[in-house]
C-alpha cells in the first residue's frame, strides 16, 4: 500500500506541473452574442436582418469634454485633427464627428455645401452653436445638450474578436494621450470586451487568493493543526490545477462566471475533506490503527462523498437547460469541477492521511468540543418540539411563496458593470451627457410592392420615428428618412423647422431626384440594396428591461392604431430586444431544469436508500433552500438574469450533501442494530459535526464574492451564503422531526427477524 500511495503521489506531481503549464493558455472571452437565447426566433430573424445591414454594437464612441464649453477655436481644431486620426485606427471603417459634418445648401449657383462649425472662423460660432443646438439629429448624439462635451463616432468591423478589440483600444489610447484632452471618455463594442475581460482574470486571480486563504484559516481553526491545514489545502490546490488545466485542453472559454469556480472548487474539497478526516480521525479514537481507518473511512464515507459529487454535477447539470451558451458552459464546467475535486481529493487524502498519528492532524481544544455539546442539545430540542419546528417550516414556507411572487425581471446592464471602475463611469456619462448605449431597432417592411423609400413608406416610417421621440428614454433616432429631411432643410437654408418630410408627393420627388445622387454609404446601413427592408436605427437610456417592455408594447399597441399595415409592417428587435428575452427564458428554464435535476437525485437516493421515506427525508430539506433563495430575490427587489439564476443550481448542488451524509450515517446505524432514536443520536455526533464545519466554511467561502467588483457576484456570494446558512438547520431540525415520523422501530425489528 505504502509503494502504491507514493506512485500516485509522484503522478499527482507530474499531472500539476502539466496543469500549470495548461493554465497559461487558457482564453477568457466576453461577447454579447454569447448572451443571446440559442433558437429562439427572434434572434433568428435578428440574424437574417443584421445580414442587409450591420449590427448594432459595431460602434466605438469616444466622448471629449471641455466643461466651459465646446466652442473654442483651440479646443475645436485639435478635437478635428483627432477626429481624423481615429480613421486610421486598425479596425475602424468609419469616424464621424460634428466638426466632419456638413449641411447641404442651395444656391443660385447650384447645390453645394457647408460646415456644421466654421473651423476656419470663429466669428460664426455663436451662429454655428444656435443651428447645432436646434438640431435633433446631433444632440444627444454628437454634442450634449449643454455643449461641453462633443463625440467620435468610430464604425467598426461586425463582431470584432477580443484580440481586435484589444489592438485597437492600445493603440486609441496612445493617440489620446498625444492629444492631452482634460477628460474623455469611452463607450462601445471594443471597450466593453477588453474591459470586462480584464474584470474577468482579475476575479479569478482576487477569488482564489482570498477563498485559499480563508479556508486554510477556517481549517487551522477547527484542527490546529498546520500538516492538516497543508494536506487539505494541498489537495485542493491540485484539484482546482487539474480542473483549470482540462478546461484549457478541451479549449473551454472562461466568462465573467469564471470567478466561482475557485470558490466552487475550496468549498467542495473543504467540505469532502472534513469528512473524510474527521471519519478517519473518529475511527483512530475508537482503536483502529491507520490502515483500518483509512479503509473503513473510504468504505462507508468514500460512498457517501461520491453520492454528494454525483448529485452537485447534476444540480449545476441543471444550467445545461439554458439557451444561454455562458450559462450552459458554467453549468457544465462546474459539474466538471466538482467530479475532478472528489477524484482528486479521495485519492490525495488516501495517499497522505494514513502518513500522520490523530495528534498530528488534530488538536482538541474547547471549540471544537463546543460541536460535540451542541450536537446533544440539537438532539434533545428536535425530539422535544417536534410540532414547533413542523409550524415554523410551514409558516417559512408560505413566507417563501409570497417572496417568490415578488421576483421580477427589470435588471439594467450598469447592475453587470465592475463596480468602481472606469468602463462604469463612463457608461453612466453617456447616460447622463449623451443618448445612452441600449441600441433600439425597427424592421421595416414595405408592403403591396411598394419599396422601402417610396413616399408612402416613409410617411408610415415618420409617424413612427416622431412617436418614438415622445418617450423620455429615446434620445435619438435615425433612418432612410433623415437624408429627406435633410435636403428638404436645404431648400429652406436649413432652418430647424424645415427638417421634416415634405408634405406633398410632388415636392418628394424633387428631393428624390437628389437622394438618388448621394452616395451609396449615405443609405446603405439604411436601407436594403433591394428597397425591400429598412430600419429606424435608436439608442435609448438604461431603465431597465421591464421597462423596456412597457416602452416596447406602446409603441408596437401605436403602430398597429396609428399606421396603415397595407403599406408598411414594422417589427421590434436588436440586440436589446434580444437579451431581454433572456430574462424570461432564465425564469422559465430555472425550473424546467431544477424539477428534472430533483427528480433524478430523488431516484439515486431512492436506488441507494431503497427505501421511499428516506428519498421524502431527503427531497423536503433540500427544497426548502431553493424556495428561501427565492424568496430572498423577491423581498430583496433583486432583478433575476444570467448571473443571478446560477444561485438556484448552486444552491441544489451543495446543500444535497450534507443531507446525504446525514441520511447515509442513520442508515449505517440502523443497520448496526440501533433503534430510530439512538441512530440519530449517533448521526448528528458523528455527522452533524463535519455538517457545521464545513457548513461554516461554505458560508465564509461565498462571502468572499463580497471583495469582487462585479455586482452579480456579490449578489450571488450573499445570497448562496445565506441559503446555505438556512439549509444546515433544514437538515439539523427538520430531517431529525421527519425521521421520527417516518421511521418506526418496529419496522426495522421486524425486517430483521
Amino acid at each position: 500500500m505504502h509503494r502504491q500511495r507514493n506512485l500516485l503521489l509522484v503522478f499527482y506531481g507530474l499531472i500539476a506541473v502539466f496543469s500549470l503549464f495548461l493554465i497559461t493558455r487558457l482564453k477568457f472571452s466576453f461577447d454579447f452574442e454569447q448572451f443571446f437565447p440559442q433558437g429562439d426566433p427572434d434572434y433568428e430573424f435578428f440574424k437574417n436582418y443584421i445580414k442587409d445591414f450591420e449590427s448594432d454594437d459595431n460602434f466605438l464612441l469616444i466622448a471629449v469634454e471641455r466643461p466651459e464649453g465646446v466652442f473654442d477655436s483651440t479646443f475645436l481644431n485639435k478635437f478635428h485633427e483627432f477626429t481624423l486620426k481615429t480613421a486610421e485606427l486598425p479596425y475602424v471603417t468609419s469616424s464621424l464627428s460634428l466638426t466632419k459634418m456638413q449641411a447641404p445648401l442651395r444656391t443660385p449657383f447650384g447645390i453645394t455645401a457647408v460646415p456644421m462649425i466654421h473651423l476656419d472662423d470663429p466669428a460664426f460660432f455663436p451662429s454655428d452653436k444656435t443651428r447645432v443646438l436646434q438640431d435633433r439629429r446631433l444632440v444627444h448624439n454628437l454634442i450634449s445638450e449643454d455643449a461641453t462635451a462633443l463625440t467620435v463616432v468610430l464604425k467598426i468591423v461586425n463582431q470584432s474578436t477580443l484580440e481586435q478589440a484589444e489592438e485597437l483600444m492600445a493603440e486609441l489610447n496612445k493617440l489620446i494621450k498625444e492629444y492631452n484632452f482634460a477628460e474623455v471618455h469611452m463607450l462601445g463594442r471594443p471597450y466593453f470586451q477588453r474591459e470586462l475581460v480584464w474584470m474577468e482574470k482579475r476575479e479569478v486571480i482576487v477569488s482564489t487568493f482570498i477563498a485559499a486563504l480563508l479556508c486554510a484559516l477556517i481549517l487551522y481553526f477547527i484542527f490546529r493543526r498546520w500538516w492538516t491545514v497543508f494536506i487539505s489545502m494541498a489537495g485542493i490546490g491540485m484539484a482546482l490545477l487539474f480542473f483549470l488545466g482540462l478546461l484549457s485542453v478541451l479549449g473551454r472559454e472562461l466568462n465573467a462566471l469564471a470567478a466561482l469556480y475557485p470558490i466552487l472548487m475550496c468549498i467542495v474539497g473543504v467540505a469532502d475533506t472534513i469528512h473524510l478526516t474527521s471519519k478517519y480521525l473518529d475511527e483512530l479514537e475508537k482503536g483502529h490503527d491507520r490502515e483500518t481507518a483509512i479503509r473503513i473511512t473510504m468504505k462507508e464515507i468514500g460512498l457517501a462523498t461520491f453520492i454528494t459529487c454525483i448529485t452537485t454535477a447534476i444540480g449545476f447539470a441543471s444550467l445545461l437547460t439554458s439557451r444561454t451558451a455562458p450559462i450552459q458552459g458554467f453549468g457544465l464546467n462546474a459539474a466538471l469541477g466538482v467530479v475532478v475535486a472528489f477524484f482528486v481529493i479521495y485519492g490525495w487524502l488516501w495517499a497522505m492521511l494514513p502518513r500522520f498519528k490523530a495528534d498530528e492532524l488534530i488538536r482538541y481544544s474547547k471549540e471544537y468540543a463546543f460541536w460535540g455539546r451542541f450536537m446533544d442539545w440539537t438532539y434533545r430540542y428536535t425530539a422535544t418540539h417536534r410540532k414547533r419546528i413542523v409550524w415554523v417550516a410551514f409558516g417559512l414556507f408560505g413566507l417563501c411563496l409570497l417572496g417568490i411572487s415578488q421576483i421580477h425581471t427589470n435588471y439594467r446592464i450598469i447592475h453587470n458593470l465592475p463596480r468602481g471602475q472606469e468602463i462604469t463611469a463612463d457608461f453612466l456619462y453617456f447616460e447622463n451627457k449623451f443618448s445612452g448605449f441600449r441600441p433600439v431597432e425597427v424592421a421595416v417592411f414595405p408592403q403591396g410592392g411598394r419599396k422601402a423609400d417610396d413616399f408612402e413608406v416613409l410617411q408610415q416610417m415618420d409617424k413612427l420615428e416622431t412617436h418614438m421621440r415622445t418617450y423620455a428614454p429615446i434620445k435619438t433616432s435615425t433612418s432612410i428618412n433623415d437624408l429627406y429631411r435633410s435636403l428638404n432643410a436645404m431648400s429652406f437654408g436649413n432652418r430647424a423647422e424645415a427638417y421634416v418630410l415634405p408634405d406633398s408627393l410632388a415636392d418628394f420627388q424633387k428631393l428624390q431626384r437628389l437622394a438618388d445622387r448621394a452616395p451609396a454609404s449615405a443609405t446603405e446601413v439604411l436601407l436594403s440594396k433591394n428597397k425591400d427592408k429598412a430600419r429606424i436605427a435608436a439608442r435609448m437610456k438604461d431603465v431597465g428591461r421591464d421597462t423596456v417592455l412597457q416602452i416596447q408594447g406602446r409603441i408596437e399597441n401605436w403602430w398597429a392604431r396609428n399606421t396603415d399595415s397595407t403599406i408598411a409592417k414594422f417589427k421590434i428587435t436588436g440586440t436589446g430586444v434580444i437579451l431581454d428575452k433572456n430574462s424570461t427564458y432564465i425564469r422559465d428554464n430555472m425550473l424546467q431544469g431544477l424539477i428534472p435535476s430533483v427528480l433524478i437525485v430523488a431516484l439515486i437516493m431512492a436506488f441507494l436508500f431503497k427505501d421511499w421515506r428516506m428519498v421524502l427525508v431527503f427531497t423536503v430539506p433540500n427544497v426548502f433552500p431553493l424556495l428561501f433563495a427565492g424568496a430572498l430575490i423577491g423581498y430583496l427587489g433583486i432583478p433575476l438574469e444570467a448571473g443571478i439564476a446560477t444561485v438556484f443550481s448552486i444552491v441544489f448542488g451543495i446543500a444535497t450533501d450534507d443531507t446525504i451524509h446525514f441520511l447515509s450515517t442513520f442508515k449505517i446505524c440502523r443497520s448496526r442494530g440501533m433503534n430510530v432514536e439512538e441512530s440519530i443520536k449517533t448521526t448528528l455526533n458523528e455527522t452533524g459535526k463535519a455538517m457545521c464545519l464545513s457548513s461554516i466554511i461554505l458560508f465564509f467561502a461565498f462571502l468572499v464574492m463580497l471583495f469582487s467588483i462585479h455586482p452579480p457576484s456579490v449578489t450571488v456570494g450573499l445570497l448562496v451564503s445565506a441559503t446555505l446558512a438556512g439549509a444546515l438547520f433544514c437538515d439539523l431540525l427538520l430531517a431529525p422531526v421527519m425521521l421520527r415520523w417516518l421511521v418506526k422501530d418496529e419496522q426495522a425489528a421486524g425486517s430483521r427477524q
